[in-house]
């Protein structure tokens, strides 16, 4: 029997053992889902809170940010044209 006989029947065993070990699979997973969400923690009303408000502060300052570089970049490039247009 040559390697590639082997490994193709190899393949085919891993296969079949995989297809049929789906539904244990899919039980242990489950269970391990289950698990895990045993662990998940909901937060508390305060903590939303504060969580939503350093939130909407950050949007708030990376808008004021970007906008002030908006500016800052607008206003030098209109005064690169200006300047390569008079010349």
């Amino acid at each position: 029997m040559s390697k590639a006989a082997v490994a193709e029947t190899h393949e085919e065993a891993t296969a079949v053992e995989r297809i049929a070990s789906g539904p244990e699979r899919a039980i242990q997973f489950l269970k391990d889902t289950r698990a895990e969400m045993h662990k998940v923690v909901t937060p508390t009303r305060a903590e939303v809170q504060s969580t939503t408000i350093v939130v909407v502060v950050t949007v708030f300052l990376f808008a004021a940010y970007f906008e002030l570089v908006d500016v800052v970049l607008g206003k030098g490039i209109d005064q690169m044209f200006v300047h390569l247009l008079k010349h």
